[in-house]
């Protein structure tokens, strides 16, 4: 079982975007930030992060039944990249988060999540901004149940 640590994560510099409907456009939304750094000639700086802004178990579950989730994702970037109105070039704040890796497949993470809730709670630590998972490892590359998603929620 992964452990749950308390981390510093830096801020920053990404190109990503962010639309409302369901948590299925995240493959799609992160496909189109990447052919969009490539034409820019933009240099990849690590794995494309998903920000989830439903922090609750029941605020997901109603924003993914009713195609009202804030799906936001992002590429980490280095350099100089200018954005459009549908892709922006902006800095992803950092700070402290409780983290945890997930491995497996994406549609087995929610007992990762509680888990990673409960300690929270436990810890009497309070999420203050969006839940981020970091895609380590590429699916079309690895077999599901290697599949790493690092999951960071920023607390105090």
């Amino acid at each position: 079982m992964t452990e749950i640590t308390l981390v510093e994560v830096p801020t920053q510099q990404v190109l990503g975007t962010r639309k409302t409907g369901t948590y299925a456009m995240i493959p799609e939304l992160l496909m189109k930030v990447y052919e969009y750094s490539q034409k820019k000639k933009a240099c990849i700086a690590g794995p494309p992060v998903f920000l989830c802004h439903e922090t609750s178990p029941e605020a997901v579950k109603e924003a993914q039944e009713k195609g009202t989730a804030d799906v936001e994702i992002a590429w980490p970037v280095t350099g100089p990249v200018k954005g459009t109105k549908e892709i922006r070039a902006y800095e992803l704040p950092g700070g402290q988060m409780a983290h945890i890796i997930h491995k497996g497949p994406y549609a087995t993470c929610e007992p990762t999540y509680l888990r990673l809730f409960a300690w929270i709670a436990e810890k009497g630590l309070t999420i203050c901004g969006p839940i981020r998972e970091v895609y380590t490892n590429d699916p079309r590359e690895v077999a599901p149940e290697e599949i790493l998603t690092g999951i960071f929620v920023p607390v105090r």
